[in-house]
């Protein structure tokens, strides 16, 4: 009993989005240039701005109800995949969370992304049973989308991680979830309430304001610094030693805070400074 508690206590699990985050490009931006489609931005900002769709499922929409989408099947998806341009080093990330002073950070991406996009680009690095995507029913004669099953964004994603740490039996201060946009701001939330670790990599406001941390690299292994100091308690001197051993050097990690801030004056008073 004393053993399973103590195992129990070094599982974490590792959640991160896919679109922008593993990666530098949207996928419905993607294979909108495949289908020589121009509009899929501002078809976007159409829907969030009437809140047709949750913030995150727009291409998800588009694909069962825009003329220009339908004509979408699973092998364009899984061709949509095999043109994204990853972040480096997404497999060793995978690899070294194995194992960080003995704590097992079992990796999951959870992204509105098209599940076939991301299972595509991820082939060979990430199983594809810990790939939750924007899940699709297909016409099994015609291969024309017929049903969104999943959506994973926005509530979505806060439902996909709570199904995944119920089945590891995870608690949620064992947590850590990294993303960069909006469809990531509720499950975000929910982590941070229950003292888990957010990690942003965008410095979009609605986002870095939100993320206990926010760390910004083209490389994937970036993120491994704030869950080596915040989980793991280790120091700056120890996480170059860390990475230096893995082959790496960190030339420029400047660890900065900003505030950003207006001051008005309020009727008759003037902003004073102690």
């Amino acid at each position: 009993m004393i053993q399973e508690r103590t195992n129990t206590a070094k599982q974490y699990l590792f959640a991160t989005d896919f679109d922008q985050t593993l990666s530098f490009n949207d996928s419905g931006i993607v294979l909108s240039e495949l289908l020589g489609t121009k509009d899929f931005l501002k078809k976007v900002e159409g829907l969030s701005r009437i809140h047709m769709v949750q913030q995150g499922g727009e291409l998800a929409y588009l694909l069962l109800h825009d003329p220009e989408y339908r004509r979408v099947r699973k092998e364009h998806l899984y061709e949509v995949g095999k043109h994204i341009r990853l972040k480096q080093n997404i497999r060793l990330l995978s690899q070294l969370l194995k194992d960080i002073d003995g704590r097992n950070f079992a990796f999951y991406v959870v992204s509105a992304a098209p599940e076939e996009v991301i299972q595509s680009a991820l082939e060979g690095i990430v199983p594809p049973e810990n790939i939750y995507g924007t899940k699709f029913r297909y016409h099994p004669e015609t291969g024309e989308i017929q049903e969104v099953l999943r959506v994973s964004a926005g509530y979505g994603k806060v439902a996909v991680l709570e199904e995944l740490r119920n089945s590891l039996q995870i608690s949620y201060d064992h947590v850590v979830y990294v993303g960069d946009g909006s469809s990531d701001v509720h499950v975000m939330l929910n982590v941070n309430r229950h003292e888990g670790l957010t990690i942003a990599v965008s410095e979009a406001k609605f986002i870095s304001q939100i993320a206990r941390r926010t760390i910004l690299s083209d490389d994937a292994l970036s993120v491994l610094i704030p869950i080596l100091e915040d989980v793991a308690g280790w120091d700056s001197l120890r996480i170059r030693a860390y990475f230096t051993a893995n082959g790496f050097a960190l030339q420029d990690w400047n660890k900065v805070r900003t505030d950003t801030l207006t001051i008005a004056e309020h009727g008759q008073a003037s902003a004073q400074f102690a």
